[in-house]
C-alpha cells in the first residue's frame, strides 16, 4: 500500500538519439547506471543538444544533476518537460521544490500544472502550499482530506499537527500529535522532538523531558542527550522541526523517502532527500540521509562532501564525521580514516561511539595496542545496561586477541557472553580460539555447535565444527562439516587448508593434496603458505611431527 501512494514511477522511453550524439548518450547511461552522477550530468546534456525534447533524457538530466544538489540545473530541465506537456513525476518533484524555495505558492496549487508525483507527496504539498499562501482554513481542510483517505489517516494528521506548530499553534498541535491516529510509521522520532520543543514552547519542560525518555529511553544519542541537557537547565527549545511552509514541504519529501527506503532504488529515494535537503537547508537528518544513500551507491567522495554540510556546532557532527571517516576506509586511506577519526575522538572525547569507531579504525589498521585502549575508553563510557556493551567487549576481545595477549581476550569474550548469551561470533571466535590453543575442548565443540544452530549458512562457523572434530580426533565426523564450509567460503585459504588435513587424516591423499593446493591459491599468509608447502612436499604427518603434534590414528587405513 506505502509504494502505491509514494513511489515514482520508471523514466520515460527514449526517442531515438541521432548519430552525432549517440556516444554521449552511451557514456551517459553507463555513468548513470555506476551512480557516477557529474559526467552522467554533462554527458546527458550534451545528449540534449541532438535530441532536446528527449523526455528520458531530460528526466535523466534532473535526476543526475538533483543528486548532486544542483536544483537550478535540475529546474531547468524540469521546466521543460511542463512546457512540452510531458508527463513527469521527477520533473513535477523539481518544480514543487524550486517552487515553494522561492514561495511560488500559487505555481503548486495551478489547476493548469497540477502536481504529479504521488498522491501522499501531491496531496500534502498541496497542504502546505495553502498554509504558505496563508490559507490556513483551506491547508486544515485539505490535510482532513489525507487523514480521511485509506492507508493515509497517521500522515494527514501528523503534518496538520506540523502545520500548527508552524503558525504557533502549539496547544492545537499537541492535541493531534499525542493521538497517533492509525498507530503507521508516520509518528517517527522526528515528530516525537517536534512535539518536545511544542512542551517547552508552552513552559512544560517536565513533560517534554517525560516524552523523550518514552520514546527514546537511555539513548546515548547526541541529539537527544543535547535537548535533554536544555530542558534540564530550563531553557525554552526554539520549535525549528518545520519552521515554516517550505519545511512542511521538505518535511514531507524527507518522510516519503524515509518511507521508500526498503521499497525503492537508491537513486529514487536520494531525489527525495536532495529535495528535503534544497528545500530546509538545516534539515540535518535530510542530509545524514543523503550521505548514506551516496555511500550505498559507493559514491563516497559525494557522500563526504554532503556529511561535510553538517555544522560542527550540531549535535549531528559527529556521525556526520564518522560517516566520513567510513567513507575513507572505503577509499583504502587509512591514515586519513584515522586522522579524522582521532581529531573527533579528541573533540568528542566523552562519546562511547566515536571512542569505540577510532578503535576499529585503529584495529584494521593492526595498530592493536591503540585499538585496545580506544575500546576501552569506550567501556568507561558506556552506560552498564547498554545494549551496544558487548559489541565493544568482542571488538577489544579481538584486538587483544591479535596483541598475544590471551588473557584478556578470553575475558573479554566471556564478558561479552554475559552481557549477549549466545551470539553466534562470539561463541565461535572463543570456541575456535580455544580449538586452536589445544584448551577445553569439549566447552569449545558446545560452543561452536551452539553457533552453528544459530547461524546454519555460515561457513566460517561451520569450519570452526569441523575443526574442532579434527582437533578431537574425530577426523570422519570433520569432513563433512569441514566440505560444507568449503562450498559455502570457496575461496578461504584456511577453509580449505582445513578441509586438505581432514581428507589427509581418513586417507583421501589425492584429494587433500588437492585442498592444499586450492589453499595456496587463494594468497594465504605466509606462516599458512609455508606450512601447507610442507604438507605438500613431506605429508601432514610429517609436519605434525616436526611441530611435536601426535600421529594420526584412524580405526581402518584407507590411504590411496
Amino acid at each position: 500500500m506505502i509504494a502505491t501512494l509514494v513511489a515514482l514511477a520508471p523514466a520515460a522511453s527514449a526517442q531515438t538519439i541521432p548519430e552525432g550524439t549517440a556516444g554521449a548518450y552511451l557514456a551517459a547511461r553507463n555513468a548513470a547506471a555506476a551512480s557516477d552522477f557529474e559526467p552522467a550530468a554533462r554527458y546527458f546534456g550534451e545528449a540534449l543538444q541532438g535530441n532536446p525534447d528527449d523526455p528520458q533524457l531530460l528526466e535523466s538530466a534532473a535526476i543526475s544533476h538533483v543528486a548532486l544538489n544542483q536544483f537550478d540545473r535540475a529546474e531547468a530541465y524540469a521546466r521543460r518537460l511542463a512546457e512540452a506537456d510531458i508527463a513527469s513525476q521527477v520533473g513535477s518533484l523539481v518544480r514543487v521544490a524550486a517552487a515553494a524555495k522561492a514561495g511560488r505558492w500559487d505555481d503548486i496549487l495551478s489547476p493548469e500544472k497540477p502536481i504529479a508525483v504521488s498522491p501522499l507527496f501531491d496531496s500534502l504539498a498541496e497542504a502546505w502550499a495553502m498554509v504558505g499562501a496563508g490559507d490556513m482554513t483551506r491547508a486544515l481542510e485539505a490535510f482532513d482530506e489525507v487523514s480521511e483517505t485509506e492507508g493515509m489517516r497517521s500522515y494527514g494528521l501528523l503534518h496538520k499537527g506540523l502545520a500548527f506548530g508552524t503558525v504557533g499553534d502549539f496547544e492545537g498541535a499537541l492535541e493531534i500529535l499525542s493521538d497517533p491516529g492509525d498507530g503507521t510509521v508516520a509518528f517517527s522520532p522526528r515528530a516525537a522532538i517536534a512535539q518536545a520543543q511544542m512542551l517547552s514552547q508552552l513552559d512544560r519542560n517536565e513533560a517534554a523531558l517525560e516524552l523523550l525518555d518514552e520514546v527514546f529511553g537511555a539513548t546515548v544519542d547526541p541529539g537527544i542527550t543535547d535537548l535533554r541537557d536544555r530542558l534540564q537547565a530550563g531553557a525554552s527549545l526554539p520549535y525549528d522541526v518545520v519552521p515554516d511552509a517550505a519545511a512542511g514541504v521538505a518535511e514531507t519529501a524527507f518522510m516519503i523517502g524515509s518511507l521508500l527506503a526498503s521499497e525503492a532504488r537508491e537513486e529514487y529515494i536520494l531525489l527525495y532527500a536532495r529535495a528535503a535537503q534544497h528545500l530546509n537547508p538545516a534539515h540535518i537528518d535530510a542530509i545524514l540521509l543523503s550521505a548514506e544513500l551516496l555511500q550505498q551507491m559507493d559514491r563516497f567522495e559525494l557522500a563526504s562532501d554532503t556529511f561535510a554540510q553538517v555544522p560542527t556546532a550540531d549535535p549531528a557532527y559527529p556521525a556526520a564525521e564518522l560517516g566520513r571517516v567510513d567513507n575513507l576506509v572505503y577509499l583504502e586511506q587509512t591514515e586519513a580514516a584515522i586522522e579524522v577519526a582521532d581529531a573527533l575522538a579528541r573533540s568528542h572525547p566523552d562519546l562511547p561511539f566515536v571512542q569505540s569507531r577510532l578503535g576499529d579504525v585503529l584495529r584494521g589498521a593492526d595498530r592493536f595496542d591503540d585499538a585496545y585502549d580506544a575500546y576501552s575508553r569506550a567501556i568507561d563510557l558506556y552506560p552498564a545496561s547498554d545494549p551496544n556493551l558487548w559489541i565493544i567487549h568482542y571488538s577489544r576481545a579481538i584486538a587483544a586477541f591479535d596483541m598475544d595477549d590471551w588473557t584478556a581476550a578470553e575475558a573479554d569474550f566471556r564478558r561479552a557472553l554475559e552481557l549477549e548469551p549466545g551470539r553466534p561470533e562470539v561463541l565461535n571466535f572463543l570456541g575456535y580460539s580455544l580449538v586452536e590453543r589445544g584448551e577445553k575442548l569439549d566447552e569449545a565443540l558446545d560452543m561452536i555447535e551452539r553457533a552453528v544452530e544459530a547461524r546454519p549458512q555460515s561457513g566460517a562457523i561451520i569450519d570452526s565444527l569441523g575443526w574442532v572434530y579434527f582437533k578431537l580426533g574425530r577426523y570422519r565426523d570433520a569432513v563433512e562439516p569441514l566440505e560444507s564450509a568449503a562450498a559455502l567460503e570457496a575461496t578461504d585459504p584456511v577453509v580449505n587448508d582445513h578441509l586438505g588435513d581432514a581428507y589427509w587424516a581418513v586417507g583421501r591423499r589425492r584429494e587433500a593434496r588437492f585442498q592444499w593446493q586450492r589453499a595456496l591459491s587463494f594468497d594465504p599468509d605466509e606462516d599458512l603458505a609455508t606450512r601447507i608447502r610442507a604438507k605438500l612436499s613431506d605429508g601432514l604427518d610429517a609436519v605434525r611431527e616436526a611441530e611435536g603434534e601426535p600421529p594420526i590414528t584412524l580405526a581402518e587405513d584407507t590411504a590411496e
